[in-house]
């Protein structure tokens, strides 16, 4: 599977009487057997405020790789997809309970997330292998 694109903004009113303006969206774009496909996740914009409780990074943007930025909305639909490889059956997910959000975080390996932003930056892709490789693995005693 080859990861095309990770990117996440916030929305904006449509209408003055909708509540767009409360909600992310981080997308994830991939090619899966030949076919194109985007997740998107929608999620309460409030979690952006406490992502340093589930994550490791204390700031937005989370990481900066050649002075490109990456910002906390970029990686959410990558970390969900890691975390659930069954969402490539999906196109959408929402979220909106901060337990159901934090649970996506756990285990999640941040220092290999940040390869495949700088995968996309130099050679527009990142092969995905297996989403096991993203994990935190158990350390042996």
């Amino acid at each position: 599977m080859l990861i095309k694109e990770c990117k996440g903004y916030e929305l904006e009113k449509a209408k003055s009487n909708t509540s767009e303006d409360f909600f992310n969206r981080s997308e994830l774009t991939y090619i899966d057997d030949g076919v194109e496909k985007t997740l998107h996740v929608l999620y309460v914009r409030y979690f952006d405020e406490l992502f340093p409780e589930f994550t490791p990074f204390e700031a937005d943007p989370v990481f900066v790789h050649d002075g490109n930025e990456v910002k906390f909305k970029d990686i959410v639909a990558l970390v969900c997809f890691l975390k659930n490889p069954g969402l490539r059956e999906r196109k959408r997910l929402y979220i909106n309970s901060k337990q159901e959000f934090a649970a996506y975080f756990q285990d999640i390996n941040f220092e290999k997330i940040k390869e495949i932003f700088t995968s996309l930056q130099q050679k527009q892709g990142y092969e995905l292998r297996s989403p096991i490789e993203f994990m935190m693995q158990p350390q042996v005693k």
